[in-house]
């Protein structure tokens, strides 16, 4: 199983079919994630230190538009590598009462893949 580490956090193994946000969530980080998990309000964000993938679903790829490679979201990548990589928003930050509706165990909307 892939290792997950998270910066100044945890360090975890996963499945590789495993949303990374919900990998993320499940193993105590603080990340939000307000929109549930659709690509939409891009408070999923996380950077990478290490392991990022070279494929991207389209929806992230059209949220991301111009800050393209700036960061990534954790909603839109599944665990399929060793990784390394740093919340950019946590709930423990905001103002807000809840990190937001739980993602969907796969990825949605619907992935089409892009290299990146």
């Amino acid at each position: 199983m892939p290792t997950i580490s998270v910066t100044d956090g945890p360090q975890f193994e996963a499945e590789a079919t495993t949303r990374l946000v919900i990998a993320l969530e499940d193993n105590g980080v603080d990340i939000l994630h307000r929109c549930g998990g659709n690509a939409k309000c891009t408070t999923c964000r996380v950077t990478f230190e290490a392991g990022e993938s070279n494929k991207m679903t389209e929806a992230e790829q059209e949220r991301l538009g111009e800050n393209l490679g700036e960061f990534r979201l954790s909603c839109q990548i599944l665990c399929e590598q060793d990784m390394r990589v740093t919340p950019i928003y946590r709930l423990s930050e905001s103002e807000m009462d809840d990190a937001g509706p739980r993602p969907a165990d796969h990825i949605t909307p619907e992935p089409v893949w892009t290299e990146t």
